[in-house]
């Protein structure tokens, strides 16, 4: 059985009054969407007036993740960037990145925003993606000289090990293959492939998760180029004031680090 690739982005555009801003590409966590992760991310879109935060659509359908149902039942159908269970079907490793970066680009090109592409923000796959993404375009810089994308930084919310290899020069035991099954996947020692360009790491204390979420930490980045936000919560997106200001206000001083004006 082989996939079946989603060719559209669907989400909700953002409004007409950010065109111009500098933009933030979204990607959705395993078994969501893009306007479901708009709507868990309403409160670091609110918090983030300077940005204009553009929502992708995930290439494959999957059942709903855990904790959707019933709250966003009626959002369906739900997609995924990677497989993470057995019963997803098996797709060769060009083929998945083709359709990844598909839906990444179509989304970036039905956006009518002006400004230019500064940062990746991801939830849990979205974030597994999103560093994945950064390094890429960081390994490419340094064997070929250029890159396709030029983001600045990467929020990852509870993104946790390991990095996606989406070219030759990422093909290595420290990296998930990007047709492979991600969840699993164990490799112990220090990683040849450590993201250097920015990184705010948010981790929620309570989250199942975390050892993985500090596994990716402390493996694949470079502390010197991190920043840790710890909360008090769960696999979830952070919802409240309290929790959501130290994530955004960690955004804007990276941005304004890397010259995003903001």
């Amino acid at each position: 059985m082989t996939e079946t690739p989603i060719s559209r982005a669907q989400s909700p555009l953002p409004p007409t009054s950010t065109l111009h801003l500098p933009r933030i590409l979204c990607l959705h966590g395993g078994g969501v969407t893009g306007e479901v992760f708009r709507l868990q991310a309403r409160s670091l879109i609110k918090y983030l007036p300077a940005f204009r935060l553009v929502f992708a659509d995930g290439p494959f359908f999957c059942d709903p993740g855990p904790g959707i149902v019933p709250v966003y039942q009626d959002h369906g159908p739900f997609r995924r960037w990677l497989r993470w269970l057995p019963e997803h079907p098996d797709i060769d490793d060009e083929s998945a990145i083709e359709e990844v970066l598909y839906n990444i680009q179509t989304a970036k090109d039905e956006d009518e925003g002006t400004g230019p592409w500064v940062g990746l923000l991801g939830f849990s796959q979205g974030a597994k993606l999103s560093a994945s993404l950064l390094y890429d375009q960081q390994i490419r810089v340094e064997r070929e000289g250029k890159a396709e994308t030029g983001y600045k930084f990467a929020v990852l919310l509870a993104g946790r090990s390991p990095l996606v290899s989406f070219c030759e020069y990422s093909r290595s035991p420290a990296c998930v293959a990007a047709g492979a099954i991600s969840e699993g996947f164990h490799y112990e020692g220090e990683s040849p492939h450590v993201l250097r360009l920015p990184t705010i790491h948010v981790h929620g204390l309570n989250d199942q998760g975390l050892h993985l979420h500090r596994k990716m930490l402390k493996q694949y980045h470079d502390p010197s180029a991190t920043t840790l936000i710890e909360w008090d919560g769960t696999h979830r997106v952070p919802i409240k004031k309290t929790d959501v200001e130290p994530i955004t206000n960690a955004i804007y001083k990276v941005a304004r680090e890397q010259g995003v004006d903001v």
